[in-house]
């Protein structure tokens, strides 16, 4: 049970809104550190934010848990529109408003990320001093990696070619075109085809809360995404990083690849199943690990 009030707050950057939800623990006498909790892709899906929240919160953390710009309850459109740098952008805002909270010691605030947020953590830990741990979970290393084994080569032309169509189209003033998120039919474009991610993404939730849809451009951002690429200089802040032992969307061998690049102070996880498990069947090993990285870095 969660044993702290959780408030909602409104970040704002310039005229729109950043919808978060901010978690204190009981009792507490002094300002505790802070952990700015990656955000979700959709509310009730993925790394169980309530359950995350409530520990965090019980072992004396202040929580801060958003949604990105596009989704759930922040503002912004087209809606379920991803561009890493600007969800990068939103968490240096989010990380500004944790300091400003007399709740929290400034001088101790971590981020927890995962999946594609994985990958903000890395980046995020390599270029923003503000945070004294680092926890990127299944993170995203390479978007060229992962669209390389995803997409078959005689495909990538036709794929290619819907990009730049998209982005003629946009050219001539008409919105972002979309695509499905996840599909089984080989005539409907979508980013994951496996059943796994079908059977993940396809949860029930209430109604207005997620649709099955992306933009087009945001998978061409997402192919060129490479926050591997700033893994070298995370430290010295403390980075543990969450490996599913067998990922077949953000890429086991990636990961484990990026984690021998890294420099000390560093730690692996390696936890059974594939890339949704830190949610689900391993969520209590995935998420007790990023706890007691928290507790050594951030007390």
């Amino acid at each position: 049970m969660f044993h702290g009030p959780a408030r909602g707050c409104r970040i704002r950057r310039r005229r729109r809104g950043h919808a978060a939800r901010l978690a204190l623990p009981a009792g507490r006498s002094r300002p505790p550190p802070g952990d700015h909790h990656g955000p979700r892709l959709r509310r009730g899906q993925g790394p169980r934010p309530g359950a995350l929240r409530a520990g965090f919160a019980e072992a004396g953390f202040v929580v801060l848990l958003h949604d990105h710009r596009n989704f759930g309850a922040s503002d912004g459109l087209p809606r379920q529109d991803i561009d890493p740098w600007r969800q990068i952008a939103d968490w240096r805002r989010a990380i500004s408003y944790l300091e400003s909270r007399p709740e929290v010691d400034a001088g101790r605030i971590g981020l927890w990320g995962t999946s594609y947020a994985g990958g903000h953590a890395i980046v995020l830990g390599a270029t923003d001093r503000r945070l004294r741990a680092v926890v990127s979970q299944v993170p995203t290393i390479s978007g060229f990696e992962q669209g390389r084994r995803r997409i078959a080569p005689e495909a990538v032309t036709k794929l290619e070619a819907a990009f730049d169509e998209d982005e003629r189209a946009q050219a001539r003033g008409e919105a972002p075109r979309t695509q499905a998120v996840v599909g089984d039919d080989p005539a409907v474009p979508a980013s994951y085809r496996t059943q796994e991610a079908i059977d993940f993404y396809l949860q029930p939730v209430p109604e207005g809360v997620w649709s099955n849809e992306v933009t087009v451009r945001s998978n061409r951002l997402a192919r060129i995404y490479e926050p591997g690429t700033w893994v070298t200089r995370v430290s010295p802040t403390p980075l543990l990083m969450v490996v599913a032992a067998n990922d077949t969307v953000t890429l086991t061998d990636t990961g484990l690849t990026a984690f021998e690049q890294a420099l000390e102070p560093k730690r692996l996880q390696l936890i059974p199943g594939g890339h949704f498990d830190p949610y689900t069947t391993e969520f209590d090993q995935a998420s007790t690990g990023a706890l007691d990285w928290f507790r050594r870095h951030l007390s």
